[in-house]
């Protein structure tokens, strides 16, 4: 699985705004810039976010946006989902209909076992999750991703 500059892109905003606590809405601007996203594409993205319930905006000369929970309830799998939808390897997982094999093929078994295993992980690792391991490597003068 590879995962797009819209889920990449919208897991550091999710992390930046995490960081920065629940309590002062962030500027997309600052968020872009400390992310380094261009500003355009991360306000769609918040779009979404916000759509999906994870985020939450506020007007104003001292508005932006803040987590809508608190770190340790948002997961990864959530980001994800809320920016590409399901996560899915093959059309045949979630369409019956899309492959004539669909009943008797080989691999579904192995596609749908990887796939419950992404989800699995990706649901298991929260902002909060993040926010430590990084401590840790910082901590630990190993190199940060």
């Amino acid at each position: 699985m590879k995962l797009s500059t819209r889920a990449r892109y919208g897991i550091h905003a999710m992390y930046d705004l995490a960081l920065c606590g629940r309590e002062t809405p962030q500027p997309l601007k600052l968020i872009a810039e400390r992310q380094d996203i261009p500003e355009a594409y991360l306000e769609q993205l918040m779009a979404q976010l916000r759509k999906a319930g994870i985020v939450v905006s506020s007007r104003g000369a001292q508005g932006g946006y803040t987590l809508a929970d608190d770190p340790e309830k948002i997961t990864v799998g959530m980001i994800i989902r809320a920016l590409e939808g399901e996560i899915c390897m093959t059309d045949c997982l979630e369409y019956e209909d899309s492959c004539d094999k669909a009943c008797s093929c080989p691999t579904r078994l192995v596609v749908r076992r990887v796939r419950d295993g992404v989800n699995a992980i990706v649901d298991g690792i929260t902002l909060r999750d993040m926010i430590e391991e990084n401590g840790r490597l910082s901590a630990g003068g190993e190199k940060k991703q």
